[in-house]
């Protein structure tokens, strides 16, 4: 027996060393594929990392829209009530939520960060120093329906998808903060928000209500001591979203849900005035140490929109004079600029200079509640008894309603509008209207709200039928019933800022209007009226 193991021992011996040299050079070679691969990808990232410094290295020069961007809310032009209302909105000691409407352009972002920073420094306010503004835009943030990604209200990575790491590999489904978390003690800023996908808005509605983010998994078990405690707290209790909502919008209010105005106070920002963008060129102009001639600021207030599109007129402009070695900008250049934009005069309609028969000022709201001076002119021509008919022009023949799901495309009202005129001055005024051919005309192609422009209609029509003249310094708005009275409509305070703007004296609006601020305007004067027969007495001029 001891010589077996003595013949064969040797030999168990050598296959045992065999193969310990082949798994110790197995493990060996192993362990040098490691370090050779770590070797590797330690230089792959440091070749990545100097190529990250070297492009950060690079930079050009600050566009002048960065350079003109307000630095306080003294810098914020032409907005001065909107800011006021704002600041009682978020700088007290129960800030609010705020939808804020304007035309892009005119400092709705910038207003609201620096409206935070006024904030951080009242003792009273909730807003402490590190409150952070979060930014948002709502027509690129990704929704998903299988909610794999929310970038707004927060999302779970479960263990089944890519990426999931070393958590998920272990079964644990991982929450993911959204934007409505990393504001939670400051502001979100939600840009267009009503772009919104209604399933985001309804979420976002819920987390404005309870002031925390819930989230949930199928891959969630409460009973699962795996899962971390910091996990089980966020499954249970939400993630915490206490934050004041901040949204902007180029709609009109009536197109955001009711269920979002109801929780927010709603601020309008108005479009800025020709003085407003001749500041705004100034400010863009010393920046860049550039002289302009007075009739170039004068083009481009004539037709630059908003602040956003001035500073571009100038930037654009300052570059050519550079190409052309010129250290002043000159109305040749600012043409230029212009025509190669293709841009179009801002909305600029004047009452006339002289009261004139069948032409009355009346008022429209378009875009994001801006109002506008709209001219409505008649003419009445004699025709056989009895032939006579209406013609209608300058309205949009079909016109959207609503918003969001709720849109639908309707007839334009103005027409119809323009039939009840008729019938009540045919029957309250005993006017002969199918003895002519009468022509109602809306210059300028204004998407005009017909109902709103009934008073309007009846006074240019009644004038041209009577041949008396309208007063060029009066303006109106209302709806006429069959009966002559005149009933309720949108807008009214925008409608009397255009009024006001353009140097009228006095604007008759429906007496279910009336606003007690109105008596407070002195260089306006607000007449509020229950029928038609109160605005023929104090319009026409004998």
């Amino acid at each position: 027996m001891s010589n077996f193991f003595m013949q064969y021992g040797g030999i168990l011996y050598l296959v045992q060393l065999f193969f310990a040299v082949v798994i110790g050079m197995y493990f060996w070679n192993l362990l040098r594929n490691q370090q050779s691969k770590k070797t590797v990808f330690v230089k792959e990232s440091e070749k990545e990392s100097n190529k990250l410094r070297q492009l950060r290295n690079i930079k050009l020069s600050e566009p002048l829209s960065s350079l003109t961007r307000p630095g306080s809310l003294n810098d914020v032009i032409g907005q001065g009530d909107g800011i006021n209302i704002m600041r009682s909105a978020l700088c007290g000691v129960n800030p609010q939520h705020i939808i804020v409407y304007g035309p892009p352009g005119v400092g709705k972002t910038a207003a609201a960060r620096l409206v935070l920073e006024e904030a951080k420094q009242n003792p009273l306010s909730p807003f402490k120093e590190n409150a952070k503004f979060i930014e948002v835009d709502a027509t690129i943030t990704r929704f998903d329906e299988r909610n794999i990604a929310d970038p707004l209200i927060g999302s779970v990575h479960d263990p089944i998808y890519q990426g999931a790491g070393s958590m998920g590999s272990a079964g644990i489904p991982q929450p993911k903060p959204g934007a409505c978390t990393k504001a939670h003690g400051g502001i979100l800023f939600i840009d267009e928000i009503g772009e919104l996908h209604p399933m985001q808005l309804n979420k976002l509605l819920k987390v404005l209500e309870d002031r925390k983010v819930i989230l949930e998994s199928a891959y969630y078990n409460e009973n699962d001591h795996n899962i971390p405690a910091h996990i089980h707290d966020i499954f249970t209790n939400g993630l915490p979203a206490d934050f004041r909502l901040v949204g902007a919008t180029t709609r009109m209010p009536e197109e955001l849900p009711p269920a979002l105005r109801s929780r927010c106070l709603e601020v309008f920002f108005k479009p800025l005035e020709k003085d407003d963008i001749r500041r705004i060129v100034g400010n863009a102009i010393n920046k860049i140490n550039f002289a302009i001639e007075d009739d170039a600021i004068e083009e481009i207030t004539r037709y630059a929109g908003n602040g956003r599109e001035a500073v571009n007129m100038v930037q654009l402009a300052a570059g050519i004079a550079q190409v052309e070695n010129l250290n002043i900008i000159t109305l040749a250049i600012v043409e230029k600029v212009l025509n190669n934009g293709r841009f179009v005069p801002r909305l600029d309609v004047r009452p006339r200079e002289a009261p004139t028969v069948g032409v009355v000022n009346g008022l429209a709201v378009h875009g994001a509640n801006v109002g506008t001076l709209l001219e409505v002119e008649a003419i009445s021509i004699p025709v056989t008894a009895g032939t006579g008919k209406c013609t209608v022009t300058g309205v949009i023949e079909e016109e959207q309603v609503g918003g969001g799901e709720r849109r639908y495309t309707r007839k334009s009202m103005a027409k119809g509008a323009a039939e009840n005129v008729l019938t009540v001055l045919k029957g309250l005024y005993g006017a002969n209207i199918n003895d002519y051919d009468i022509h109602l005309n809306f210059p300028g192609g204004i998407p005009v709200d017909g109902p709103s422009a009934g008073v309007s209609m009846a006074t240019a029509i009644f004038s041209c039928l009577k041949e008396k003249p309208i007063d060029n310094l009066v303006a109106m708005t209302g709806e006429v019933s069959v009966k002559g009275y005149v009933k309720p409509v949108g807008g009214v305070i925008s409608k009397i800022e255009a009024a006001r703007r353009v140097g009228l004296r006095q604007v008759f609006i429906p007496a279910d209007n009336w606003l007690n601020m109105f008596e407070s305007f002195e260089d306006i004067k607000i007449t509020p009226v229950n029928e038609l027969d109160e605005i023929f007495e104090q319009v026409f001029m004998d």
